[in-house]
């Protein structure tokens, strides 16, 4: 009998040795929206909303229907984006379906060429962020880089559609929730 018991212990002594080892070894996860490190989908993780990436339609798709269209470039391993992450989501909030959110991820848009209108690269100018609004005709009304203020977007928005946002317009402060989200609040 002993020896049956020391044939069954030594495999489970590997295994707790093995977990231990593992768990004792491992670093604690280090999200940071004011680092540039990879941290995942920012957009889920900074703004609360996985459903921004990817983009429900295409560039191609969307000025095919003439719809109103905002891309929005950036990077998840950008201290920039994370922190510009919240815009986004606010927008998508704001302007329901009145407007087609396409954000995109730059990695994929570097050092190639461009194919025309209908293609994402034409229009990022190489920094981040970087939002573009284009009107149901094709044409950019809005071009800027950098922190974009979500109130020139919503104007941009208004003319192109003719329409104000759904919600609450009077929002443009970001104010933090704590070290990973923040929100978008009405300004005092």
């Amino acid at each position: 009998m002993p020896r049956t018991l020391a044939r069954l212990l030594k495999p489970l002594a590997a295994l707790a040795l093995s977990l231990v080892l593992v768990l004792g070894l491992a670093a604690p996860s280090q999200a940071a929206r004011d680092t540039n490190s990879y941290d995942g989908n920012i957009y889920a993780l900074y703004a609360g909303n996985g459903s921004l990436v990817p983009p429900r339609t295409t560039l191609s798709q969307a000025l095919d229907e003439h719809r109103a269209i905002v891309l929005g470039f950036f990077l998840d391993d950008s201290a920039a984006s994370k922190q510009y992450a919240v815009v986004f989501n606010e927008l998508q909030r704001l302007w329901g379906r009145s407007a087609e959110l396409i954000l995109l991820q730059t990695d994929p848009l570097q050092n190639r060429e461009t194919h025309g209108p209908s293609d994402p690269a034409s229009y990022w100018s190489g920094v981040i962020p970087q939002v573009v609004v284009i009107n149901n005709d094709g044409k950019v009304v809005l071009d800027e880089s950098g922190p974009v203020s979500i109130d020139a977007i919503n104007e941009a928005l208004s003319q192109v559609t003719g329409l104000r946002p759904q919600g609450d317009v009077k929002l443009s402060l970001n104010r933090e929730v704590n070290e990973l989200n923040s929100e978008i609040v009405p300004a005092p």
